[in-house]
């Protein structure tokens, strides 16, 4: 009687290497590799493929190995200036997106439009041995960063920068002011507010200028006493707009620094009783999720934050590698709803 070979058993996860994944997705080993490590891109149809045997099999990849063997500590950190903030939601939500598959963790944490903490907060990412920063829309002169640079790789949102080792992901805000502006002018409104952002924000700086230029194409003079400060929070535009309602100045449409900002001036105007748009047209920037429901629907100038996030995530890798930057920046669009209408 011959004895029974005994019967092969699967691997567990903890026995399942990258061979494994490899021949059941039918690729190479260094094709799995490349996915894992997420340095170079895969293609789709082998990332699916990577996917669902990785799936099947379990697999679960040894980080510590990988990062002691790449010398790397396999996490990134990721500065937002108000984690609460749906603005910044978007866009590490968009950074997380990118991360998949790459083997890297973010590190999230707020700094509060705070320069010093800023700061402080990058080197204790660079203490921690982060292998790259994205910070989003940093208060940092280019000076302190590409400084800071020098121990890590730095990506930036809201800030033209380039150099080796720090790279700047910044849309152009000046255009956002001047699509919103231009989208009111010509509904036929030539009386327009603007609730502008913090003073020492360079998207206000741009956005007012938007604003301006918007209004001198179409022959008309910027009215400063129609230009209200705000602070880009729901709190900003609804003390704003009741200090703009309460000048008495005449306006029959207000450009709101962003969409925060338009949520609480349509709520001062809600409460005095102005309708929109039948009285007070009604435009922000950025077009947050929550845009499209609110009463009505937000017109807004759409800034991709998510894909934002996907970029800057994907450059931050890229710079890791000591690839150069690849990444185009994208364009902002008008997007026309319920809260803008012609001049009747």
């Amino acid at each position: 009687m011959n004895a029974r070979a005994p019967r092969r058993k699967p691997p567990t996860a903890a026995a399942v290497t990258t061979v494994e994944v490899a021949r059941a997705a039918g690729v190479s080993v260094a094709t799995v590799s490349r996915f894992l490590s997420g340095a170079t891109p895969v293609s789709p149809a082998k990332r699916e493929a990577i996917e669902a045997a990785i799936a099947r099999l379990d697999f679960k990849p040894n980080l510590l190995a990988r990062s002691l063997k790449r010398g790397r500590s396999m996490t990134v950190g990721v500065l937002t200036q108000d984690v609460n903030s749906p603005f910044f939601t978007e866009t590490v939500l968009g950074v997380e997106s990118a991360l998949q598959g790459s083997g890297y963790e973010p590190l999230v944490g707020s700094v509060h439009w705070n320069p010093a903490e800023e700061a402080d907060r990058i080197r204790r990412l660079i203490a921690r041995q982060v292998d790259g920063v994205i910070v989003l829309v940093g208060s940092l002169d280019d000076a302190q960063l590409l400084k800071l640079a020098e121990d890590v790789p730095i990506v930036l949102t809201g800030r033209a920068l380039q150099s080796g080792r720090a790279w700047g992901l910044r849309l152009d805000n000046e255009a956002g002011g001047y699509l919103a502006t231009r989208h009111l002018l010509e509904l036929g409104h030539r009386e327009i507010a603007h609730i502008q952002g913090p003073a020492h924000s360079m998207d206000t700086v741009e956005r007012v200028a938007g604003w301006r230029r918007a209004l001198q194409e179409f022959g008309l003079r910027p009215d400063k006493h129609l230009l209200v400060q705000g602070n880009f929070s729901e709190t900003g535009g609804l003390l704003a707009m009741n200090r703009l309602l309460d000048s008495g100045r005449s306006f029959s449409a207000v450009f709101a620094a962003n969409d925060q900002t338009a949520y609480g001036a349509r709520l001062a105007l809600y409460r005095r009783g102005v309708r929109v748009p039948d009285d007070v047209s009604l435009i922000g920037l950025d077009d947050l999720p929550a845009s499209v429901f609110t009463t009505p629907p937000l017109t807004t100038v759409r800034q991709p934050m998510f894909e934002v996030g996907q970029l800057a995530a994907r450059a931050l890798l890229q710079l890791m590698d000591g690839q150069p930057v690849t990444v185009q920046v994208p364009q902002l669009s008008l997007v026309v709803r319920e809260t803008t209408a012609r001049v009747r």
